[in-house]
């Protein structure tokens, strides 16, 4: 049970500004011979409320983007925004970008979209991901 707890932990914060990477994690379980299906759920789970938090702090921080400590640089936020104003919401598929993704879930706050619709979208990008990783490390 630990080692879903650390696989979860792991990928929230991937999902957030920390440097973590989930799928050194991933693949660690895999190869203990954790069950595919469950990995891949733990880290689709923690990666996509790692995601949502991302949305909340947009929808709270805007106001504080002038200070150093504000976790998205203005060249990153606006390349967000322009990615996101030219293909909207569907852009959260694409969440799981390791340049660009963790900016989209935070603008997707800031452009305040809906929240069931964000998290079915990043889900369902975040999950393909770790799919992939999962597929490959299989094959």
């Amino acid at each position: 049970m630990t080692d879903y707890l650390i696989l979860f932990v792991s990928a929230f914060g991937a999902a957030t500004i920390l440097p973590f990477y989930s799928e050194l994690t991933l693949v660690g379980m895999l190869y203990q011979g954790h069950s595919s299906l469950s990995v891949w759920w733990v880290a689709s789970l923690g990666n996509t409320l790692g995601a949502a938090l991302n949305w909340m702090l947009a929808r709270y921080l805007l106001r504080y983007q002038e200070r150093k400590w504000f976790p998205f640089k203005p060249v990153k936020l606006g390349r967000a925004q322009r990615w996101f104003q030219r293909w909207g919401k569907w852009s959260l598929l694409f969440a799981w970008l390791p340049i660009g993704g963790d900016a989209l879930t935070f603008v997707a706050g800031l452009m305040r979209v809906q929240f069931g619709i964000f998290l079915v979208l990043t889900f369902i990008g975040k999950a393909a991901r770790y799919a992939a990783v999962i597929f490959i490390y299989h094959y």
